[in-house]
């Protein structure tokens, strides 16, 4: 019996619930034990997680409609394991964190995120969506600077407006279909055209979380102005579940393989001109969903399996080089490339480790990302994709070049800046060194991984002819940044804000309520005298009428004001009668 309800409460609970809950109520531990929730709450959360059985299907009716609030299978679960080591190693890396505002915001956020990918309905997706983007934008706030409290909000309305779009599609497409089930939801031609609206309003919210190109400021303009520690959370956790979302909502539709080409490709240019470290790493997110996207975009199931698969090692690589960065930023105040370099000599445990990390995105052979992309890569061939290919080729290099020497290079090495700090603390180092193990164990033995892909599947990274093409990117990549350094025509690391889609609410709508304005001073001067002449008319007119002499102030008997009001009645009855 005892066993029996001990089941039952693990089933009544959703995963994420133990964080949501626990994080609620971290205030009110004594002050040393409140940074350690950060990581029991996770341990117990992962715990709990395990525990489920794969194919458990949780489902409630509320106010007659039936719900689905928890669905473990293949899909949900890849995603739920790497999220939930994430936030053990986010809760390792952040012990030093006393803060009230970070330590609920970090964990109601995760559990919101990892509530999500277990949602088998559309309005419990729903209800986790709009509390990731409430409970994420505290760790926005938690910059505590003017521009942290502005991205911020300009944040908060982003999110919270993607929760706006996918709850008008939730209802549309309930209107049409009478279902609420969060399955596939493109048809079987996967065209965005043949869709409903309900569908495309659903893709479009999905879209501004994955931070489609167009809509992706959000992302590099919130993310660098929040805490060191609170930007390892935000990096992982927000565009991953939107990748999640796409995956099981959106496999096959083919405008997603056009979407996330670009999206690899235009991060690129705006990487190698940013001066901020931090920000550099956004612009890499940007670029890794995009491989992401094109994998589900094709889907087939090697390439769903190298989507989910690429997400996994992602989370951790990238979470490694935010950590990095946010080491640096902790000892040196700044993550600023033209204030930064020779950090090796006082850091040289943080630059290896971040080495560790640039090395897996750029996906050296028996690193992470060497055996988690070709899987992508592999079937934009097989479809014959061939210009999506190359585009994919292009980033790949790209993101060696931005991420995997532009980060360690400007912030350890290059020109020697004077700072001599200390060594990031002993529990940020122990989180980066699991992480770069992790990197390390996937790419020696990724079948550990391939294990728990939602498809089985029978592939082998390691062939000469992926080595050798890899090889030859990294090197002619790597080339081309030593040349572009010693000519002098690698954009140098100045002290400037680069304007991205941003360009729309920094530049154009001021200049254009400028223009307005000065548009409206140019009016009002030119009918200003006009108008006082006109006035002064209407009012003399005015006077001579109501004035002590006007017409309508003389004093009238009652029997005129009677005699005439019959005279008009008369005239207004024979008017009538002559009708």
């Amino acid at each position: 019996c005892i066993r029996d309800s001990t089941v039952g409460l693990i089933e009544l609970l959703p995963p994420g619930a133990i964080l949501i809950i626990g994080g609620l109520l971290v205030p009110l531990l004594p002050g040393r034990l409140k940074p350690w929730a950060g990581v029991v709450l996770p341990v117990l959360g992962f715990m709990h997680l395990l525990a489920l059985e794969k194919g458990f299907v949780q489902n409630l009716v509320v106010f007659g409609y039936e719900l689905t609030p928890v669905r473990v299978d293949g899909l949900s679960l890849v995603f739920g394991y790497v999220f939930f080591i994430a936030a053990i190693l986010g809760g390792i890396y952040g012990l030093g964190v006393r803060d009230n505002v970070q330590l609920v915001a970090a964990l109601t956020y995760v559990g919101s995120a990892i509530g999500g990918v277990f949602a088998g309905d559309l309005i419990t997706l729903f209800i986790y969506w709009e509390l990731t983007a409430i409970t994420s934008v505290f760790l926005v706030w938690a910059g505590r600077t003017k521009r942290a409290a502005k991205a911020g909000m300009r944040y908060l309305i982003i999110q919270v407006g993607s929760g706006v779009i996918l709850l008008a599609g939730v209802i549309l497409h309930f209107v049409d279909t009478g279902s609420l089930d969060f399955d596939k939801l493109i048809g079987a031609d996967g065209l965005l055209g043949s869709a409903s609206i309900g569908v495309l309003l659903i893709f479009v919210a999905f879209g501004i979380k994955c931070a489609f190109p167009l809509l992706h400021n959000w992302l590099q303009d919130a993310y660098p102005e929040s805490t060191a520690t609170g930007t390892i959370y935000l990096s992982i956790f927000t565009t991953k579940m939107a990748v999640y979302a796409l995956a099981r909502g959106y496999p096959g539709t083919g405008v997603l393989i056009i979407i996330g080409a670009v999206m690899t490709a235009f991060p690129i240019f705006f990487a190698v001109i940013e001066n901020d470290l931090r920000r550099v790493l956004t612009y890499s997110l940007n670029n890794q969903l995009g491989f992401m996207v094109v994998g589900i975009g094709i889907g087939t199931e090697l390439a769903l399996n190298g989507a989910a698969a690429y997400a996994f090692a992602n989370i951790i690589f990238e979470g490694l080089l935010f950590m990095a960065m946010g080491a640096v930023l902790l000892r040196t105040g700044t993550c600023l490339g033209s204030e930064l370099g020779g950090l090796y000599k006082t850091m040289p445990w943080t630059a290896a480790l971040c080495i560790v990390g640039a090395a897996s995105i750029s996906a050296f052979p028996f690193l992470s990302g060497f055996v988690t992309k070709p899987l992508i890569l592999d079937e934009t061939a097989a479809g014959h994709h061939v210009i999506i290919y190359l585009m994919l080729l292009f980033a790949s290099a790209g993101v060696f070049h931005h991420s995997g020497i532009k980060i360690p290079y400007f912030a350890f090495f290059a020109h020697d800046s004077g700072k001599r700090v200390k060594e990031a603390p002993a529990n940020m180092l122990f989180a980066m060194a699991v992480m770069a193990v992790m990197c390390i164990g996937i790419g020696i033995f990724p079948e550990v991984l391939y294990r728990v892909l939602p498809y089985q599947m029978d592939y082998h990274p390691y062939t000469t002819t992926h080595v050798i093409t890899q090889y030859q990117l990294l090197l002619f990549s790597a080339l081309a940044f030593v040349f572009l350094q010693k000519t002098g025509l690698y954009p140098p690391e100045l002290r400037s804000t680069n304007i991205d889609t941003d360009w729309i609410y920094r530049k154009a709508l001021p200049a254009v309520v400028r223009a307005s304005v000065g548009i409206g001073h140019t009016v009002v001067d030119a009918i200003r005298v006009p108008v006082r002449a006109l006035l002064q008319g209407i009012s003399g007119l005015v006077y001579r009428l109501h004035g002590p002499e006007g017409v309508f102030a003389r004093t009238w008997t009652t029997g005129s004001i009677a005699f005439w009001a019959v005279v008009v009645l008369c005239g207004y009855l024979l008017y009538f009668l002559g009708r």
